[in-house]
């Protein structure tokens, strides 16, 4: 079983506790549960760093990352009392912040772009050796860069590891253009790297 500990790293529950046998990451939620603000806010610093690169991941911009960050935290203490306990706290916090990027996203009708997969570029084999020459900034730069549609169904794909049929369930879209859509982004994200390396 997973959990996470004081860094929120996920460990093994039975090497991460404190003398009395407990697992301080889950008194900590505990504590947020109880509503002590001090919790709160070491919850918040300690989550904050890397849902912020996921809401910047989603929205493309910094001030709508730190608004979708807002406001995922407002719903992740809203909700804390449905996490069970069981699996990554780390994890069940990262499905809230990508939810509220979703939304936001579907609210403004960024999802709505849409190109036909017969007019769609597949990568080509060079791409991979011009990634190499990129840096973990310089490719998330571009990853923001996409248009909203792409740069979400990418995301989806490629980072969080959904399916073409769970992305349109959640976008509304179907799955052929979320297909069309992850080809456009990676024809996008090769004519980038090309121009970059």
């Amino acid at each position: 079983m997973q959990r996470f500990g004081w860094n929120l790293h996920l460990v093994n529950r039975e090497t991460q506790t404190d003398k009395s046998g407990n697992d301080p990451g889950l008194e900590l939620v505990n504590a947020c549960r109880n509503g002590d603000r001090k919790a709160q806010k070491k919850l918040y610093d300690a989550l904050a760093p890397k849902m912020f690169a996921v809401c910047l991941r989603y929205m493309g911009n910094r001030n709508a990352a730190e608004d979708i960050l807002q406001d995922g935290f407002v719903t992740l203490f809203t909700k804390l009392n449905s996490y069970s306990g069981e699996g990554s706290f780390e994890g069940w916090a990262r499905k809230i912040f990508v939810n509220t990027a979703l939304m936001e996203l579907r609210k403004n009708d960024a999802l709505k772009m849409s190109d036909d997969l017969e007019n769609a570029r597949d990568l080509s084999s060079g791409t991979t050796t011009q990634l190499e020459n990129l840096g973990y900034r310089e490719l998330l730069g571009l990853i923001s860069g996409l248009p909203a549609g792409f740069r979400t169904v990418f995301n989806m794909y490629v980072i969080e590891g959904y399916s073409h049929k769970e992305i349109a369930e959640n976008l509304g879209i179907t799955e052929g253009t979320s297909r069309s859509q992850l080809q456009r982004a990676r024809a996008l994200l090769q004519d980038k790297i090309k121009k970059k390396t």
